[in-house]
């Protein structure tokens, strides 16, 4: 193929620009020009993936595709916002059509199903990297945010939490029975964002996060964005079954509390709106669990079954901790 970096954008991306009357001017100009719906207050979120750092350099192209934009979509979830457009900025080694064209599929049909608009980007060459920014819309008063928690708030995670973690460990050598693999490797590789939870719970949660770091970590940023702390209960945080087999058999419940990458949604549920929540969550595919309940004291207190105080690093990833 000719023509360089502006006949890669036509080939593979041109087509994913959404047919959206907001969008007036998309992909091939030098910016895009877009129309935010009145009275709607824009959510914007920007993550890069970078290669053997967030992804293995023998990743399927379009399960990259797919979760480059699941990630983003993640963030507008807990923010509850409704997803509209995005950008791309993918840097690579070298031009490899075959593995453009998974990467476009991918991404384009996750974008597809949420009707996101890509509405610009780059391309360059270097270590292959992707950046995906989306924005989305929210009436500014049902926004979701970290702050808000209150004492005596239920603390609920949508889903099921460690399968990704799950996932590594696997890829790094460990051995887990063939059955599992399934599930554990399309959490890991195709996470789906909670965007219908995160419309379905504006305006009735007090504050809300996408569990990205582990549940332990993105539990602690709420706290100390509300001003609060929070006990979790080990024998309430739900599992899968080959999360659930690793913890029967190791006692390590690193994973569900800490390893990331799950991308569901912890909600923290009034208690005078518990009824209803539970209500809304029963008509999701994906269930949510009561796991805990925000308290006074600051910090993140894990309790064991038998209620005794569990110690957990409840750092979260941190890119830049070796040189702290």
């Amino acid at each position: 193929m000719s023509g360089g970096e502006f006949a890669l954008i036509e080939r593979y991306f041109s087509t994913l620009t959404a047919a959206r009357d907001d969008v007036l001017l998309g992909v091939g100009d030098d910016c895009a020009l877009l129309r935010p719906p009145s009275g709607q207050a824009l959510a914007v979120s920007i993550d890069t993936l970078v290669e053997g750092r967030h992804f293995s350099p023998g990743i399927d192209p379009a399960a990259l595709g797919h979760k480059a934009l699941a990630v983003g979509l993640s963030d507008l979830a807990a923010m509850g916002a409704e997803p509209a457009w995005c950008t791309l900025a993918l840097t690579l080694p070298r031009v490899e059509h075959a593995w453009l064209a998974g990467f476009a599929e991918g991404l384009a049909a996750l974008a597809g199903r949420y009707r996101v608009g890509l509405v610009g980007g780059d391309t360059t060459k270097g270590p292959r990297s992707v950046s995906i920014q989306v924005h989305g819309f929210v009436p500014p008063a049902q926004a979701l945010r970290r702050a808000g928690a209150r004492p005596g708030d239920l603390v609920y995670v949508t889903g099921t939490l460690g399968a990704a973690g799950l996932a590594l460990l696997v890829r790094q050598g460990l051995f887990v029975a063939p059955e599992h693999l399934p599930e554990l490797f399309g959490r890991l590789d195709r996470p789906e964002p909670r965007v219908a939870a995160g419309l379905a719970v504006r305006g009735l949660v007090s504050a809300a996060i996408d569990v990205s770091d582990g549940l332990a970590a993105d539990l602690g940023h709420v706290c100390a964005a509300s001003g609060v702390g929070a006990t979790l209960y080990l024998d309430q945080l739900p599992c899968g079954p080959g999360v659930r087999a690793y913890i029967d058999e190791t006692g390590d419940w690193h994973l569900p509390l800490g390893a990331g990458d799950d991308y569901e949604l912890c909600l923290c549920v009034p208690p005078d709106r518990q009824g209803e929540f539970e209500a809304i969550a029963a008509g999701w595919r994906h269930r949510a669990t009561w796991v805990g309940t925000v308290e006074q004291a600051p910090g993140v207190r894990v309790l064991g079954p038998d209620g005794a105080g569990v110690v957990v690093d409840a750092g979260g990833f941190d890119h830049f901790a070796d040189e702290a």
